[in-house]
């Protein structure tokens, strides 16, 4: 489900900014499903360290990821502030709690640099890209290698 910018060109993608502490990250809109606040996830036993839980979303058991832990950074501690991404990534339906949901913008295929070589190979397999717009820089995350198989059956 997930479309590689690189390969669109010139062509245009709808694109939604979020925040992972003074980050910026995106992800084709066309993945995510709805934005919600923070809901309490109730923890499941022997789930990777970034995994808060799940959720009961409208009678769906949805997983819960701490985005933030799943990228390296410092794991989240989840407040009314936050909120939840929820994505599709091929036939799942995962949340990804983010601190916070800024923009939709529009991104053209050939604006995404590739990872920096110096960057570690977990994060070239986890960020598809870097634009560089308005002074900032925002990653362009790969969702479909953020979880494993075998962490989204935990």
């Amino acid at each position: 489900m997930t479309t590689n910018l690189k390969s669109e060109g010139a062509k245009y993608r709808e694109l939604i900014a979020f925040r992972l502490g003074e980050q910026e990250f995106c992800v084709d809109v066309m993945n995510v499903r709805e934005i919600r606040g923070w809901t309490a996830a109730t923890p499941l036993p022997h789930a990777p360290n970034y995994v808060l839980g799940v959720i009961n979303l409208r009678g769906t058991v949805l997983p819960i990821i701490d985005l933030s832990s799943r990228m390296g950074f410092s794991p989240a501690e989840p407040s009314t502030r936050h909120a939840i991404m929820v994505v599709e990534i091929g036939k799942q339906i995962i949340g990804f709690l983010v601190d916070a949901v800024s923009e939709i913008f529009s991104g053209k295929g050939d604006e995404v640099q590739p990872t920096p070589d110096v960057a570690s190979e977990t994060t070239r397999n986890l960020i598809q890209g870097v634009i560089a717009a308005e002074g900032r820089m925002i990653s362009v995350l790969s969702i479909d290698r953020i979880t494993t198989t075998t962490d989204l059956a935990a």
